[in-house]
């Protein structure tokens, strides 16, 4: 974050709290110098502007269009699925109207004297309820709507425009003071800025329209030029492209491909790398923290507390795929992007390799996604994310990418649904027939019981159950009807901690109903 950023804001803020301790102080002169000015003011007034001035101020500052203007903004946030710039625009607009109503009691300042007042109004107003709420309306939208850059800066001005407008208007008519517009410009406008600064900044959560996920950095810029000198700093190789890469099937981090230059004499060659940042290991808190509260203790959900913790595990659970002889990427090292907030892991790329999906899938690709799984159980590992996505092919080889959930010393349950899931990925491919006479080579008639015992749509990955239901076929119950018959294995499991995170959200959830119910109890 830009120290000139942050400096600005801390300046406005303190900007806000000297003009309420100046006017208690120095209330007398604030109200002459309002009076000065109004009165110059008054010499202006004709009979055409002040119609003009009134529908300005009923159009900008009325309760209905700052609420309507409020309810789009939620409406469309919701439809985009902006849920952390919802709550930040939802949380700035209720902290500056509780603050400009709290304030405007403690001052208790009258409307403007010794002119007329020309339009309506109620309460006090120092700072202005209705300019600050429009304020914080206006700059909230730009910052939760609006694409970073010329969008956003276009919006800015229009927003500042329409503030200029609106508080012309309301001294024109002599509404309010015009210490009072300036204190409720600054309170509007720096509470949204810093809350969006803080909460969700452009680097980190960007407004974008174009379709990707939120898990998916923009590398271009910046970005692009700092991985470029990390990789050659830090690994000794020159990146020539950095180019994202398997988008669709990623939702924890942003894989890319790497050109890099080869030796004298020899010609490049690309490396797979994966892109992490804080990001990220709020979204891994929130999805374990969700799977514990829907689904109780499946395994061991203990979150990551730091971006190091996420690369160092994937690299170590490389190099433990490596040594037990799964074909898994070889990996090159970790890079550090912005200490503790921003790394990188480089990996073997496997050129000519094709994703399960779109690959012909014979007998001898069935094997080896078998024997990749006989593989994991014999060394006590778990990949946890078996999807097509997640598996490669290359000269009929079955290749395994994406280590970043794989678990040492997993549960029975764990590894059953991995082998369930391997065979709902080759199923989709041929049939459940052929993949169950495969499975015989490897596993048991029990073990495979086991795995569609234990299988439910939570256990297996977003993508395959999608792929799954494109396909129209029920793998699942055909699978059962091949092996043994099980009782499905139970997967909702109470503990103390699922029942204490389930009452605290609820008691969250219950408090900022109560916050949006006293909002609205402000402003009705």
């Amino acid at each position: 974050m830009s120290g000139r950023v942050w400096i600005a804001l801390a300046v406005s803020l303190l900007t806000v709290v000297g003009l309420i301790l100046a006017y208690r102080v120095l209330g007398a002169g604030f109200d002459r110098w309002d009076s000065v000015v109004l009165r110059g003011i008054v010499p202006v007034r004709t009979g055409w502007l002040t119609t003009v001035m009134v529908g300005i101020n009923t159009a900008l500052a009325s309760r209905w269009t700052v609420r309507i203007l409020r309810l789009g903004t939620l409406v469309a946030l919701v439809g985009l699925r902006r849920w952390r710039h919802l709550i930040t625009f939802l949380g700035s607009v209720i902290v500056v109207e509780l603050a400009a109503y709290q304030l405007a009691i403690f001052q208790a300042r009258v409307r403007p004297f010794g002119v007329t007042i020309a339009g309506s109004w109620d309460g006090f107003s120092f700072p202005s309820p209705a300019v600050a709420a429009l304020a914080v309306t206006l700059v909230g939208m730009a910052y939760a709507l609006l694409p970073s850059g010329r969008p956003r800066s276009l919006g800015k001005w229009a927003a500042g425009a329409l503030l200029l407008l609106a508080g012309l208007a309301r001294a024109y008519l002599a509404v309010d003071n015009p210490s009072d517009l300036v204190s409720a410009v600054i309170l509007g406008v720096a509470a949204p800025v810093v809350a969006f600064r803080f909460f969700t900044p452009n680097e980190v959560f960007p407004v974008t329209y174009r379709r990707a996920k939120a898990a998916h950095l923009d590398v271009d810029g910046h970005r692009g030029d700092a991985i470029r000198t990390a990789v050659q700093e830090q690994l000794g190789l020159t990146v020539l492209d950095v180019e994202p890469v398997g988008l669709e099937g990623s939702a924890g981090s942003t894989p890319l491909r790497l050109r890099v230059a080869g030796a004298a004499g020899e010609p490049g060659r690309d490396l797979f790398a994966k892109l992490y940042a804080k990001s990220h290991v709020r979204a891994d808190r929130s999805y374990k923290l969700g799977r514990t509260i829907l689904y109780g203790a499946l395994e061991d959900e203990a979150p990551f507390q730091s971006v190091r913790r996420f690369v160092e595990y994937e690299d170590y659970t490389l190099l433990r795929l490596q040594n037990v002889g799964v074909p898994a990427p070889v990996p090159f090292g970790i890079v550090e992007i912005t200490p503790e907030r921003e790394y990188l892991i480089v990996m073997e790329f496997f050129a000519g390799a094709q994703e399960l999906g779109v690959a012909a899938v014979d007998d001898r690709v069935i094997d080896s996604g078998l024997l990749l799984v006989r593989r994991l159980w014999d060394a006590g590992l778990a990949h946890r994310d078996i999807k097509p996505a997640n598996l490669m092919v290359r000269d009929r080889q079955v290749l395994l990418v994406d280590a970043f959930f794989v678990q040492v010393r997993p549960s029975p349950w764990r590894q059953a649904v991995d082998l369930a899931n391997m065979m709902l990925c080759l199923a989709v491919r041929t049939d459940a027939e052929r993949v169950y006479r495969h499975a015989l080579r490897y596993f048991t008639e029990d073990d495979i019981a086991e795995a569609f015992a234990a299988t439910r749509a939570v256990a297996s990955p977003t993508q395959l159950r999608s792929v799954l239901k494109q396909d129209g076929r029920d793998l699942v119950a055909q699978f059962r009807a091949l092996a043994p018959a099980r009782q499905p294995v139970a997967i909702q499991h109470w503990s103390l901690r699922r029942a204490g995170l389930s009452l605290l959200v609820l008691a969250l959830a219950a408090l900022a109903v109560l916050a949006v119910i006293r909002y609205w109890a402000v402003v009705a």
